[in-house]
């Protein structure tokens, strides 16, 4: 099937949540579809069911949806081209094969997995089943077709594999990395049915790349390999290829691909998933991505989605490796963070402080400290650390503030603004209210504001610093405010 519409895929396999670098290649596929005025198309490559997990479609799904990225078609969004599962379209890959067969560009292979191994051991790690090997194995090249036909008859498990031509080279232009090419003599004769009567990757790929249509192939460095087995499976067929671009690597700090290890050891999380559970900022991933490969020709660094489609080219994709920076990550979510409404993050808050054991308070109270705290924070994970006083009165006092701030005659100081304040009930107890009233008492005693001030917000909060002290207490209330002072002044004093 051809199309002159720009067609681009996102393909993942559900063996496992998520990777980032996955949400990396979906988001250029869909930059690039967007910007050309082109399709976006979600496909699942599920034909490897030994590693399929329960599940994973259903984290792609959400995890696509959570950061914007809405296919236009899919699992249950038929553009015509459907299904959209491999699992779903295995007939159409028997019947592909079944040409390749009969055009003389792959053969039938009754070789067990106990034969192959016995030849590599006897020949060593180099073997490969190729076009020196293949005349020695057994398959439908070696074998009378009367006995080919026979095996074949009885049911004898087999595996159709891709004769590739000898002495041949296969190159491409790469929209990311130029020129590629690979010599024959590298490549082996690889499986495209197997067994068990799915396709492998390479065919199911393939096939369904032809089928739907799609005219760029967006995919991960790691992929590049596989490049010359899919343009001589295009030959094959006689069908024209997608233009390829393949993105690079993302790097862990420590050096080399981001692997789970190398990223749990520098404190990355690897999963989409791990993101919207711990309440980052979809706009703040999706922003830190693009530019991991990628970037605009200028200085910019912060693009909504929507500019993001208007400005991205393949040609301002890196042929190097981008290294995974969770400081610049945090930066990111704290800008998108901010930008928010208190009131937008109550249900994330509750349940961020519920891992913790506190308890949030009402709506209007937890939204008042969310308010106070955004500037403070880089991601709603930090809230409860950040701000604990405000959901609990302290039980210990920061020692290294407790040194600097209580001295002799500083219980006699909060005493006396103990006093001062304790005559605002009700509305009268506010910010502006309260540290007119400390101004008095630090003005009549011929002191600095610090002297009475970092004692109160010690008092108040058990720590040296934090968000606007006199707000803080208007939230926290008369009768919490006047508990927390008078409690510090005692357990200090000791």
């Amino acid at each position: 099937m051809t199309t002159s519409q720009v067609r681009v895929r996102f393909a993942p396999s559900p063996t496992g949540w998520l990777h980032i670098g996955g949400l990396r290649t979906a988001l250029y596929n869909y930059l690039f579809a967007r910007r050309n005025g082109g399709t976006f198309v979600l496909r699942i490559e599920d034909t490897d069911q030994k590693r399929y997990v329960e599940g994973a479609e259903a984290d792609i799904l959400e995890s696509l949806r959570w950061a914007g990225l809405e296919a236009d078609e899919g699992p249950g969004s038929n553009g015509g081209y459907g299904p959209y599962r491999q699992s779903e379209r295995s007939e159409l890959y028997r019947r592909y094969a079944a040409q390749l067969v009969e055009s003389g560009h792959a053969y039938y292979a009754f070789d067990t997995p106990e034969e192959i191994e016995a030849t590599r051991e006897a020949v060593g790690e180099t073997f490969k089943y190729d076009a020196i090997t293949r005349n020695k194995m057994k398959n439908s090249l070696t074998l009378s077709e009367a006995e080919v036909q026979q095996r074949l008859s009885s049911g004898e498990p087999y595996v159709i594999r891709l004769m590739v031509p000898v002495g041949d080279t296969v190159a491409f232009e790469d929209m990311v990395r130029g020129k590629v090419r690979f010599e024959a003599s590298e490549i082996d004769d690889q499986v495209l049915m197997k067994s068990d009567g799915l396709p492998t990757y390479h065919l199911a790929n393939v096939v369904d790349d032809h089928e739907m249509g799609i005219t760029h192939v967006i995919r991960g460095e790691e992929w590049l390999p596989s490049a010359p087995k899919h343009m001589l499976l295009y030959r094959a067929f006689g069908w024209t290829p997608p233009v390829m671009a393949h993105l690079p690597l993302i790097m862990s700090p420590a050096g080399g691909k981001l692997s789970k290890r190398k990223a749990e050891e520098q404190g990355i999380m690897v999963n989409v998933r791990d993101y919207i559970q711990n309440h980052y900022e979809a706009q703040a991933l999706v922003n830190f991505l693009a530019f991991l490969g990628w970037n605009p020709g200028d200085e910019r660094e912060l693009f909504t989605l929507e500019e993001l489609c208007e400005v991205f080219e393949l040609d301002r994709v890196s042929k190097s490796g981008a290294v995974f920076n969770n400081d610049k990550l945090s930066w990111y979510n704290a800008h998108y963070l901010r930008a928010r409404n208190p009131e937008e993050l109550l249900p994330a808050a509750r349940a961020e402080l519920a891992k913790h054991g506190m308890e949030a308070g009402d709506d209007a109270f937890l939204a008042g400290a969310i308010g106070l705290l955004l500037e403070r924070i880089e991601t709603l994970a930090q809230l409860p650390e950040a701000g604990a006083f405000f959901f609990k009165a302290p039980e210990q006092y920061d020692e290294k503030a407790v040194k600097k701030a209580w001295k002799a005659d500083t219980a006699d100081l909060i005493n006396t603004y103990l006093a001062e304040i304790s005559g605002l009930e009700g509305a009268a107890f506010e910010a502006a209210a309260l540290k007119a009233a400390l101004m008095a008492v630090i003005e009549k005693a011929g002191v600095g504001m610090g002297k009475l001030m970092l004692p109160v917000r010690l008092a108040v909060t058990g720590v040296g610093g934090g968000p606007d002290l006199f707000q803080t207490m208007q939230l926290l209330g008369r009768e919490e405010v006047l508990g927390r002072i008078g409690t510090a002044v005692q357990k200090l004093a000791d």
